[in-house]
């Protein structure tokens, strides 16, 4: 009898990697590292927002008993609000679960929709919490490609060349992680058109599409379509900064008759929880209606702002790469024009000769050795330092 389930082998994460334990080990050492491995705000000094912590203090009292198995009534009618405020039809309040981070909404998402067999397009680069669930759900998950000559946005035709008699789901996540952009509105409209003719279900995951810079839109998945079924997953982690909180949440959206089925199927496996955490609800109607909290980091002169501006003035001073501008989020994918065997090595001498982590491409399954991502959270004179130090070291490749 095996000890442990074969499943366990296919799991893993770039942002918490070898790398990342030694960077710890080098902590131990008592030097000092730069971990631009994950995008967790808190550890870079950004703060709660004072809304946040109004509502969680003033009705802490509330949260001693489970909640109801979709979450709070209040937290869910602001979900509600917000996304309707987005354009997206064709769902009700009974149709939005709240859980403990977008990691437990992925979690509940595939237990629910995949059985063996079934294939799960995801993107090319793609982060790797979705590919985990596929495989611990016996999915398997098909990478099509985003296309970075093209903004990073999926290649459809690609796509398209993947759609097979077993093909359940195709996930977007935009804005992107890792490479930080905005998809245009006509590839979202033909992933619509595809999800339609071959009867998908779109699970987009949006937890970014608040800190969007220089103006531009997020277009929600869900507002491009009222016939195909979509799952959108969202939360509270970046755009107000309470990873710890675990705040997430999925909207169904789409045709009556699949949308019920599903949300059945999701309350079957949310009753297994109980209920979601009962404090991070509450800071839910309080974050959602404090946008200026989250402007404030992406306008000019915001701490996100600024931090996106140095990277990339930096990164614009190094000999041997190219990146495609982030639209959104914490992170640029750069590429490397020079010979690299072994990007996980690179990052790992990057790593012992400059105290820099930072996450290798395949991290994020992408199929070459020439990328890396960035995570752009540190005060401004750190990451210019930061990508000063990988410059230097990129030199001597």
């Amino acid at each position: 009898m095996e000890l442990i389930a074969n499943r366990v082998e296919t799991i893993g994460t770039g942002t918490r990697g070898k790398n990342y334990w030694a960077a710890l080990d080098l902590e131990r050492q008592g030097k000092e590292v730069l971990k631009l491995n994950s995008g967790n705000p808190a550890a870079f000094g950004f703060k709660m927002p004072e809304s946040v912590e109004r509502a969680v203090t003033q009705n802490l009292h509330r949260a001693l008993g489970y909640s109801d198995l979709r979450g709070f009534a209040e937290a869910r009618e602001a979900i509600y609000e917000y996304h309707v405020g987005r354009g997206v039809k064709n769902f009700n309040i009974e149709d939005i679960f709240i859980g403990n981070g977008v990691s437990e909404v992925a979690s509940m998402i595939a237990t629910a929709l995949f059985n063996k067999g079934d294939e799960f397009l995801v993107p090319s680069p793609c982060y790797s919490l979705w590919t985990n669930e596929a495989a611990l759900n016996d999915a398997t998950s098909v990478y099509y490609k985003c296309d970075e000559s093209n903004h990073w946005n999926p290649d459809v035709e690609h796509i398209k060349s993947l759609v097979t008699k077993n093909t359940k789901a195709i996930l977007l996540i935009n804005p992107n992680n890792p490479t930080g952009v905005l998809y245009s509105k006509e590839v979202l409209e033909e992933i619509a058109k595809l999800a339609r003719e071959n009867n998908l279900i779109i699970i987009a995951d949006e937890i970014y599409d608040r800190l969007v810079f220089d103006g531009k839109r997020h277009i929600p998945m869900a507002s491009i379509t009222e016939d195909v079924l979509v799952i959108t997953a969202n939360g509270l982690s970046k755009s107000h900064c309470l990873c710890g909180f675990r705040c997430g949440w999925l909207v169904i959206s789409g045709p009556a008759q699949m949308r019920e089925r599903v949300n059945e199927a999701i309350l079957k496996v949310a009753s297994i929880r109980l209920g979601a955490n009962s404090i991070m609800q509450i800071a839910i109607p309080a974050a959602l209606s404090d946008s200026q909290y989250t402007n404030q980091m992406i306008e000019k002169g915001g701490r996100l702002y600024e931090q996106r501006a140095v990277t990339c003035e930096e990164l614009n001073k190094i000999d041997g790469i190219s990146y495609v501008k982030n639209d959104a989020a914490m992170y640029v994918f750069p590429k490397i024009h020079k010979e690299i065997a072994d990007d996980k090595k690179f990052t790992y001498d990057l790593l012992m000769e400059k105290q820099v982590l930072v996450v290798p491409g395949s991290g994020f399954m992408w199929e070459t050795c020439d990328h890396f991502r960035i995570v752009m959270l540190p005060e401004v004179e750190a990451l210019r330092k930061a990508v000063r130090e990988m410059g230097d070291f990129i030199s001597k490749l």
